[in-house]
Formats: structure tokens, C-alpha cells, sequence
């Protein structure tokens, strides 16, 4: 079974929780085929933008990760690749490092994640309308 989480992102970078927008992927598919057991895989198909797990319990943790990918990953002039901007040719090099995919454990019909995780959207050059497709798969 294939959704689309549809999204809003910010301006600039942003840290976007998804978290129960993708339980509720897993619970219409558990509730549509009957799968409890799984996989939940979750695919960003845009170039500025990735996917990835982190705890989300301490606001500021979203924060100091973009500030600490900002200071790695510099929007700046010199990047031989401008076909946008250079916050794009920064986007582009971020969701390289951060990854465009994740794959999740679903048992007893639910998404198996720790206590403190949550799934983050990461936008690197918001505002953007985006999408995260859910792939659920029996297993």
C-alpha cells in the first residue's frame, strides 16, 4: 500500500515532526489490509529536503542540529553547482548527507519507534510545498 503525507515547510531550514501524521499511515493500512506485521518505508523525493529519526522531546534539540548542519554545510557563493540559489546548492549537499529514506519496523500493527524518537521532515529551503511517500509492506 502506497500513501503521500503532504506537507507546508517554513521558511529557511526547518525540522518538520511527522511522527503521528505516519502512525496514522500505519494504523489506515493496518485497518485496510490487516497487516500487523511489517516494514514502513517513508521516501522524500525532493532534492532540498530529507528524512531522518531523532528525539524531538526537547525543543531545542531541533535547533542545534540545524545549527550544526548550518555550520558544516554553509550557504555561500562558490558552490560550482548554482542552477537556483545558494541555499539550494547547500540543500542539495544536505539531504545527500541526511539521507532521502527510512525504513521502520511495524509489529502488532503499530510503528515500533523508541521512547524519545519522533521522524523528522528536514527542509533546507523552505517554503515549500512537499511530500513524503509511505510505502507499507507486509512482512
Amino acid at each position: 500500500m502506497l500513501m503521500t503525507i503532504e506537507l507546508h515547510t517554513p521558511r529557511g531550514d526547518a525540522l518538520v515532526d511527522i511522527t503521528e501524521r505516519v502512525r496514522a499511515a500505519v494504523a489506515e493500512a493496518v485497518s485496510r489490509s490487516r497487516i500487523e506485521e511489517g516494514l514502513c518505508i517513508l521516501f522524500v523525493p525532493h532534492t532540498t529536503a530529507a528524512i531522518t529519526i531523532n528525539s524531538a522531546l526537547d525543543p531545542a534539540t531541533p535547533q542545534d542540529i540545524i545549527a550544526d548542519l548550518n555550520r558544516l554545510v554553509p550557504k555561500r557563493v562558490d558552490f560550482a553547482h548554482q542552477y537556483d540559489t545558494p541555499a539550494d546548492a547547500a540543500g542539495h549537499i544536505k539531504s545527500a548527507l541526511i539521507g532521502h529514506d527510512l525504513t521502520l519496523i511495524i509489529s502488532e500493527g503499530k510503528l515500533l519507534l523508541g521512547g524519545s524518537q519522533s521522524i523528522l521532515f528536514y527542509e533546507f529551503d523552505g517554503p515549500r510545498a512537499r511530500r513524503v511517500q509511505v510505502k507499507i509492506m507486509k512482512g
